[in-house]
């Protein structure tokens, strides 16, 4: 079980549309899997080293990559995604600038989480046990605008009591997607 950092709100609306960039969010799809250093990612990506360089520095800038410095060979420089709990400021709170840039990074998610269950049905029979791993619940609960918070905290929660403290993962485990949505019927 890996212990769950404390939740850190992100209030800068640039900081969020940094995350909407398309090739900033396949190098975090990449980087979820462990350290990469610009040419390894560039090579898995299609990409010059010089823009996947790039985009690793301005991903640092803002905390969510890092050095890892016993990696580095020569000039070459290694990274790894910095785990947090990051979160954007309620709606209420935030500004229409926010709002805004909330709104895309969402609306980019989910179309990303789309494809990649596109994918995963176009080679589900290939897949062995995997095939049986799509799991979906279609459900509605009775909530206050109160127990909408602790509800998705339990979510929270649930997902860090899986998630693997140790780099060396059994071998037939795989990354596996699970989204969170809810939103009152209007």
């Amino acid at each position: 079980m890996k212990e769950q950092p404390p939740s850190e709100a992100m209030t800068d609306p640039h900081q969020v549309r940094l995350l909407a960039h398309p090739l900033r969010r396949r190098i975090a799809e990449v980087m979820r899997r462990g350290p990469v250093s610009s040419t390894t990612l560039a090579r898995e990506l299609g990409q010059s080293t010089g823009s996947t360089s790039y985009h690793l520095r301005q991903l640092a800038k803002h905390g969510f990559v890092e050095e890892v410095p016993e990696l580095a060979r020569g000039r070459e420089r290694w990274w790894r995604a910095v785990p947090a709990d990051r979160r954007v400021p309620r709606y209420s709170e935030q500004s229409a600038e926010m709002r805004e840039v909330v709104d895309e990074v969402t609306r980019l998610e989910f179309a990303n989480e789309l494809d990649q269950l596109a994918r995963f049905q176009r080679v589900r029979d290939e897949l062995g046990p995997w095939a049986d791993a799509l799991l979906f619940s279609f459900s509605t609960v009775t909530l206050t605008p109160d127990q909408v918070r602790p509800f998705f905290e339990e979510y929270i929660a649930l997902i860090y009591r899986y998630k693997r403290a140790d780099d060396d993962p059994p071998r037939e485990a795989r990354t596996v997607h699970a989204r969170f949505l809810a939103f009152p019927e209007v």
